[in-house]
């Protein structure tokens, strides 16, 4: 279960991104593009997170509780997105998406199940980003840090009960 909520959590960062992106003409396109690397990144950490789990066995609970706490005190603290050129949202997809590898990094060293988190990470980020796309197309008004501050909350909740 915990699998599926982070991977909808992933997509978060993605929405809050995203809803200050008011130009963009091939929105399905880029949710498509998103949603790919939101799937490739995670595959990638989670065999990369088994293999250090191998090498690191006895320090993995505690490598993966500080990278989900680290990751959701990144969102917790990060300042709100500016406005930016539609040219540059792929790349940016990008590097938006490289937080799903370290949070696979962190599930693939606890060996939990791959690929309910990829899909779940996938689908979430396809459906939330495509429509973050549209609603910012219509309304500038949106506050997009809450939902960053929301999804870093709750990756910090996941890094304690992880630790419990």
């Amino acid at each position: 279960m915990q699998e599926i909520v982070a991977g909808i959590l992933m997509s978060f960062d993605v929405v809050a991104l995203y809803l200050v992106a008011n130009n963009v003409k091939y929105k399905w396109l880029l949710a498509s593009w998103t949603a790919c690397l939101h799937m490739v990144f995670p595959l990638i950490g989670f065999y990369f997170g088994q293999w250090l789990a191998n090498i690191f066995l006895q320090w993995s609970n505690s490598i993966s509780v500080l990278l989900l706490f680290f990751i959701g005190l990144q969102l917790l603290l990060s300042r709100k997105n500016e406005d930016f050129p539609a040219k540059t949202l792929p790349i940016i997809a990008i590097f938006a998406s490289i937080d799903t590898f370290s949070v696979s990094l962190s599930f693939g060293m606890l060996k939990l199940e791959k690929i309910a988190f990829i899909l779940s990470a996938g689908i979430s980020t396809l459906i939330f980003s495509y429509i973050a796309l549209l609603v910012a197309q219509k309304s500038t008004i949106l506050n997009n840090g809450l939902l960053k501050k929301l999804a870093g909350l709750a990756l910090i909740i996941m890094s304690i009960l992880l630790l419990i």
